[in-house]
């Protein structure tokens, strides 16, 4: 089972006459990328947040939000004997300054610190309790959303890798009228050697061994078929292998590659070609995975 790193997950709790909305949006990351925005009266618990979204979600490109939608009028205390004392002296000085006072100074004394203060707010404990459940109903959605996703790509990717198997075995008749070709090019040129006049039969046939073992691709397609087949199995595995799954299309398209150095056949360079695009197509979206 494979999981897409790209997921959305949502909760909502409603609780002492607040509404708690916990987000978590994913996209693709090699490593763990998390961003958080939380609501003041959370701040203190982000690192345990930051904990439980790593230990729930591993790696990705995360933004987290955790916010309050208050139901009530939110409570607000002005310093009357402060906001006097800023006036005061703000009117004083401006006349020892002979600065008209061409502003409204009240407007101003109210965005001076402390002059309008809310009070701190305690965070209960069975609150945390609800709202960190929640935040862990979130990933488990999130999650969910990432496996629904990963169904999609994993049939993609079989697709793929069953498409490059089959062009394994359109290369054998051309592999074989090669042999033939390479054969009659053999032929012709001990003929022109013969009417030249005399060679070391002994090199020759030490080159023309080694010559045919050069161009020898058994070897070649027996591993990509067995790199495919070891793709699906690790796809199908319980636990999520991007990574894996990334370096078994490596070794896959190392071997097109040396396939298609070695074809020296015009048919079989094709089919290598559309091997290599498949090989591309599933990188690309092996970047996604998990």
């Amino acid at each position: 089972m494979i999981k897409s790193m790209t997921g959305f997950g949502k909760a909502t709790l409603n609780v002492a006459a607040k509404s708690i909305v916990v987000e978590i949006r994913t996209l693709n990351s090699k490593q763990l990328d998390l961003n958080t925005r939380i609501a003041p009266l959370f701040r203190d618990k982000e690192n345990e947040l930051r904990a439980l979204i790593a230990q729930k979600l591993e790696r990705g490109k995360i933004d987290f939000s955790l916010y309050v939608e208050k139901n009530e009028t939110p409570t607000i205390s002005i310093n009357t004997e402060l906001a006097r004392a800023y006036y005061n002296e703000l009117l004083t000085l401006s006349y020892d300054l002979q600065n008209p006072v061409e502003s409204d100074i009240f407007v101003q004394v109210l965005r001076l610190p402390d002059v309008i203060t809310t009070p701190k707010e305690e965070l209960p404990e069975d609150v945390w309790q609800q709202v960190y459940q929640a935040v862990c109903d979130a990933c488990d959605r999130c999650d969910e959303f990432r496996i629904k996703e990963g169904q999609v790509l994993a049939a993609d990717f079989e697709k793929r890798v069953r498409l490059i198997d089959s062009m394994i075995d359109e290369i054998t008749p051309f592999e074989k009228q090669r042999i033939v070709n390479q054969r009659d090019k053999f032929i012709k040129g001990l003929e022109d050697l013969k009417q030249k006049g005399q060679y070391d039969e002994n090199r020759l046939e030490q080159e023309m061994i080694f010559y045919i073992e050069k161009l020898d691709i058994t070897e070649e397609k027996v591993r990509l078929r067995k790199h495919c087949n070891y793709f699906l199995e690790t796809m199908n595995e319980e636990e999520s292998k991007g990574k894996k799954l990334g370096f078994i299309v490596q070794e896959m398209g190392r071997e097109v590659n040396t396939t298609g150095s070695k074809a020296n056949d015009f048919n079989i360079q094709q089919i290598v070609v559309r091997m290599k695009d498949e090989v591309e197509k599933l990188k690309e979206q092996l970047a996604n995975i998990l």
